[in-house]
């Protein structure tokens, strides 16, 4: 059996695609330019084994390349086909569940790829589908119950009782 060398696709909301985009065109330009010069600006300076502000700049362009290089992948992976509303938990869900033995309490999260997290302030919760909440919710339908283990290690139900697209 051949097992694919693809990367597997990142679901991202399209609002998502282009906060990244336009950092990844920031970070390329206008904070690449910034660095190049600050080096250019400490090479001038002189001796460059004894030059602090030379090796700091140097430091600086090489985590400022990988944060490309890393953003570039990401990019390539990508999909921000709006999620089918097909009532199965996917990226890019709703969902709204109750946890087993809790008849009055519905909780509703956003299932999302980790990398919208930290910019999305919409309101929901957020779980990430390598959550372990996240991972036993993916793929569930209406009406499912999946178990998943809890942080204090006891192992935790929920039933699943709406699926709908995230729109925003």
């Amino acid at each position: 059996m051949t097992q694919s060398t693809e990367p597997a696709a990142i679901w991202l909301a399209q609002s998502a695609f282009d906060q990244l985009t336009a950092h990844l065109e920031d970070l390329k330009g206008p904070q690449r330019q910034a660095i190049v010069a600050e080096i250019s600006a400490a090479r001038d300076e002189g001796d460059l084994k004894e030059n602090g502000g030379y090796h700091a700049a140097r430091e600086a362009q090489g985590r400022l390349e990988g944060e490309i290089q890393q953003l570039e992948a990401l990019l390539r992976q990508a999909d921000t086909t709006e999620p089918a509303d097909d009532g199965v938990v996917g990226l890019g869900k709703v969902v709204t569940f109750k946890f087993e033995g809790d008849d009055d309490d519905e909780a509703e999260t956003r299932l999302i790829a980790s990398i919208e997290m930290k910019d999305f302030a919409g309101g929901l919760e957020i779980s990430s589908a390598a959550s372990p909440i996240g991972a036993a919710l993916l793929g569930a339908g209406v009406g499912d119950t999946v178990s998943y283990e809890g942080p204090n290690g006891r192992t935790l139900k929920v039933e699943v009782l709406k699926v709908t697209p995230f729109e925003g």
